[in-house]
């Protein structure tokens, strides 16, 4: 049986995909992952790629404030990417931070469409949260277009924002409200 989180089974479970918690017996294939990927990341993202940054990953994980998954293909069981939420804020805010990346054997091919969509539907029907904010750099125009895909709204623009790679690097402020994901997917209260 799978194990709770915030209340709810932690496993999402999509067509061709399966959201789940890390484990520690993933970080071989995972820092692997992140290794071939290095080209496609460079500048944008720093996922593990050490075991010290993966033992870092679960600590990050076991946190209330966070929700981790490993995007896993259903054939196989491969991981091809995470997704996250973190600063989950409760009382008159619930809003988290969304981020996720994609390995570069897996980019392209709709996988993390289909992971944002499961992240989505947790974070607003089961972790009944009202705004999700994913901060993108202007040139990362993938990552842009996924969340215009899911419905997210342009809200601004951050100068020097994120340290990324060594770097402080601006971002654009995309967010998505429940109300607004309830009104595109047809789901109502």
């Amino acid at each position: 049986m799978p194990r709770k989180r915030h209340g709810v089974t932690a496993v999402l479970d999509g067509e061709r995909i399966v959201l789940r918690p890390p484990k520690k017996m993933d970080e071989e294939e995972y820092l692997a992952l992140n290794r071939r990927s290095a080209s496609l990341n460079r500048g944008l993202a720093s996922p593990a790629t050490t075991p010290e940054e993966f033992a870092a990953l679960l600590e990050r994980c076991r946190g209330n404030a966070n929700v981790c998954f490993f995007v896993c293909r259903k054939e196989d069981g491969a991981i091809v990417g995470s997704i996250n939420l973190s600063q989950i804020f409760r009382g008159g805010f619930q809003n988290a931070y969304l981020g996720y990346q994609i390995g570069a054997d897996f980019a392209g091919q709709g996988y993390m469409t289909e992971a944002l969509a499961l992240m989505l539907r947790h974070a607003f029907v089961d972790l009944k949260l009202h705004r999700l904010e994913a901060n993108i750099q202007p040139g990362n125009l993938a990552s842009i277009a996924l969340v215009k895909r899911a419905g997210f709204v342009k809200e601004g623009y951050s100068r020097r924002y994120l340290k990324i790679c060594g770097r402080w690097r601006d971002h654009e402020r995309w967010a998505i409200l429940a109300e607004d994901w309830r009104a595109s997917t047809g789901l109502h209260d």
